[in-house]
This record gives structure tokens, sequence and C-alpha cells, in this order.
């Protein structure tokens, strides 16, 4: 009988220990700590790994062709702008994101659109399901099918399969036999090696399962997609190593209350990291949003106080947002701060500059900033925004309505360059606004877009003057 060998490990950050702890020693965790039972290997098993694998060799660099993968077409627009361009074969696609967000009706949209229509060619997918029924995933794709206008369809493609199951070593003999382009796990925590002791969904597992599934997909050339449970801190549940082990991880975000969802990269060894893909979540399924910013200012009221337009990058793609702020009179010793889309550090540097420098009197005001969309934006660019709609309110004086303000603010109350400004000036102008706001450039010189009013200050309290309508 084969010995057994019984360590814990973190499922947080993946630390392996040889007893029990409380507390993680390296990511300090609680009660993080799950036992795993692995068998030791053979002595046959131990001969080959101090073997020498002949099937590898090393290669001239020059010899190895440097041509780009061709990619498989994507036909949803902003999945494979997320991508790179498209699905490169052999890869692996690891997609994860909040319970109930959509990730595998976003992946079932994917395989009904790359396996085509009946009748017609496609891409063969298999779709692998250890949490639903058969019975269930047929409900939901003829759901998105009737609701996406095609009533006429009763069958669907030959090259669509479906196959519920766990174990993992059933699962590749059927890729074997069927040879798919495209293969969909959902989800990676219910697949499982019986040679492997512990359950499904602990570290061991996902981690054997990742890499049984990797080796398979750079041999064969079939591109897989792995759906992946998340933590309640947001990051994919399992061993840390299992982002490193596939190629691109993708993370479907939102509120759940609100309609939009960003599909956002990253890694991505294919493709720019950091690129975002915007949905809107509707009754046939996930909608592309061709033109975000456009969506996101629908609602917005017009010369009110308290509402400022900042212009974010994320990725390559510029987005305008509708920041809001309101100020009122706090009754408690210690005012509210309450962000809601922005860091929380973040408003508490700004509302303190514009105490400081401005001396506007907000420490006996309860301070509230809200992005519109139920969006999430990090990047300093969108500073003098929040500055601008945080004064804005206070002083009950509205922003001009055709202007947006670009701008990271300073402990000095100065205001610094953010990059890639050209594209934010042009995304800013197609939707029609004609002035904008933005720091003084480091190079007089530098060229920015024709057709909008560009106004450079150097401080925070200059952006202020420039940005109202009226002076009070």
């Amino acid at each position: 009988m084969p010995k057994t060998i019984s360590q814990y490990v973190c499922q947080q950050c993946g630390k392996v220990v040889p007893r029990q702890m409380g507390k993680c020693p390296q990511c300090g965790g609680w009660d993080t700590f799950i036992e795993e039972v692995i068998q030791a290997r053979s002595e046959p098993a131990k001969a080959h790994a101090r073997g020498v694998n002949v099937r590898s060799f090393p290669r001239r660099m020059g010899d190895i062709t440097g041509d780009a993968e061709e990619r498989i077409p994507l036909p949803i627009g902003e999945f494979a702008r997320v991508l790179g361009g498209g699905v490169v074969p052999g890869s692996i696609v690891l997609v994860g994101g909040d319970p109930g967000i959509g990730k595998s009706t976003l992946l079932l949209q994917m395989a009904l659109e790359m396996a085509g229509a009946q009748g017609s060619p496609g891409q063969k997918v298999l779709y692998v399901s250890g949490e639903e029924s058969e019975r269930q995933i047929k409900m939901r794709a003829l759901r998105l099918t009737r609701l996406a206008g095609e009533n006429h369809i009763t069958e669907f493609s030959e090259d669509l399969l479906l196959l519920t199951e766990t174990n993992l070593e059933t699962i590749l003999e059927h890729v074997l036999t069927l040879k798919p382009n495209l293969l969909i796990v959902d989800s990676i925590q219910t697949v499982y090696l019986p040679d492997l002791a512990s359950t499904a969904g602990s570290v061991s597992q996902v981690r054997e399962c990742a890499n049984r599934l990797r080796e398979m997909a750079k041999s064969s050339g079939m591109a897989v997609f792995l759906v992946g449970h998340v933590t309640k801190e947001g990051v994919i549940a399992g061993p840390r190593v299992l982002e490193h082990i596939v190629d691109t991880v993708l993370y479907l975000e939102g509120d759940r209350f609100q309609s939009y969802r960003l599909l956002r990269s990253v890694k991505n060894r294919f493709g720019a990291t950091a690129e975002v893909g915007v949905f809107e979540m509707r009754d046939r399924g996930m909608v592309e949003v061709l033109n975000p910013s456009e969506a996101f200012l629908a609602e917005r009221l017009v010369n009110a106080p308290g509402s400022a337009i900042a212009v974010t990058m994320e990725g390559t793609r510029p987005l305008l947002v509708e920041m809001q702020g309101l100020t009122s009179p706090s009754n408690l010793g210690n005012p509210r701060r309450t962000p809601n889309g922005v860091d929380f550090n973040r408003l508490l540097l700004i509302t303190a500059v514009l105490t400081r420098r401005l001396g506007i009197r907000l420490a006996e005001q309860d301070v509230f900033v809200n992005v519109i969309g139920g969006l999430q934006v990090s990047e300093p660019a969108a500073d003098l925004a929040i500055a601008v709609a945080i004064a804005s309110s206070i002083k009950d004086m509205p922003v001009k309505a055709d202007m947006v303000l670009i701008g990271e603010v300073g402990l000095s109350g100065e205001l610094r360059w953010v990059g890639q400004m050209n594209s934010r000036l042009r995304e800013a102008a197609k939707l029609g606004f004609k002035t904008a706001v933005i720091p003084r450039r480091v190079r007089p010189g530098e060229a920015l877009p024709q057709g909008m009013e560009v106004k450079e200050a150097r401080s925070l309290r200059e952006a202020l003057q420039l940005a109202f309508l009226t002076e009070k």
C-alpha cells in the first residue's frame, strides 16, 4: 500500500506547512489551513523523475519560427477585444467573478456563437459543467437564443456538445475522442482527479487539474476556458499558482444591482493587460456595449451641482464617467467620508487638499462620492473631477455641461500630468464635449487634438475657477 503524507495548505496564499496552524505566517489569514493527504511517489516514478526526458531537446533561437499565432475569430467583439483579438489555439483562459455575475452565461453565449447556427460551419465546442444539469443548460441556451430574436431555431449546431461530469480523467478521455477546438470547464473547483485523496476544490486538486488541462491544451492545440470561483476578498479561489499556470486571467466585475458588467484582463500572454470589455446584462444574456461612455452618461442631469465628468483609461480604452459629489452638514464629531467606486484613502487625500490648500471647510461636512454605473475608478487621473464635484456641491455651483476634467491632484494642491492625454481628449471630443481642463503641459510644444478648447491649470485653485459656470 502506498505511503500517505499529510500536510496543511493555506487556501489564500498556498503556503504549505507540516502541521495545523491557526494563523498563516505568510499572508496573515486566520483559519485558512486545510489538511491535504497525498501519496508518496513509487520507486518507478522516482526513477522516471531522475531520468532524462528524451522527448525534449534544446533548439537554436534562430531556428524557431516567430510568426504570430493565428487566432480563432470570436463573434463577441468585446470578448475578443479583451483576449487581444480572438482565441489563441492551445491557450488556457481563466474567467473569475462573483456568484451570479454572469460567467456561465457569457461562456455559454460564446459556445453558441463559436459552434454556429444549425447547418452553418463552426468550431467544435465541448461545454463541460460540474455544477448544473444538462436540462438546466439547455433551458438557458433556449432562453438566450429565443430572446435574441431567433425563435425559428429548434435545433442547435451539431458542433456544440454538452457534458456533465466532474471526473477529469473521464473528461480528458472524451476530449481525446471528440477532439474539440474549444473546451469550456465550468468550474475548475468542481472537477477532480481520482488519484488524489483530497476532495474537489482543494489546493492540490485545483493545481493538478489545471496542470493536466494545460498539458492537454499545449499538446493538442485546443483552447481551454476555465471558470473559477472567487473568495470573499474577490480573488480566484484555490492556490495562487493557478493564475500562473494559465495564459490569461479575466475577471467579470460589476455591481449586482447594476446592469453593466466589465470583463477585465489582469494577465494575458497574447495581448495587452488591463484591457476591458463592457457588457450589459439583459434578459437575452450579456449584450455588448459598443460605446460605454455614451451609455454611462445617458442619464446625466446637466448643470446640476456636484457633478463632473472624468476621462479614465481602462487598458487602451478611454471611458467618460460621471463623478458625483455631495456634501451635507454633519452633527457627528467625526464626519463621514463615503466613497462608492473610488478608493477611500484617495477621497481622504482630496478632501484634505481642499480643506488645507483651498480653505474649503469640510471638517463639519459629510462627504459622499459616487461613480455612476457601478464602475470602480482607481487611477489618479480622476482626482480633479472628484475634487471639482465636491467643491461644486458645497458651493452649490454647477460645472460647465460640456467640460471634462483630467488630472492628478498633489498634496500641495498642484495638478500633475497623466498619460495618454491625447486619447482621452479625442474620446471626449467624439461625444460632443467642447472644453477640457488639464494640467499645464510639461512640454509646451506638445500637440493636442484639434476641435476642443483645452484650458491648462497649474493648481487645483486655478482649475476650480475655470470649471464653474458662475462665480458667487
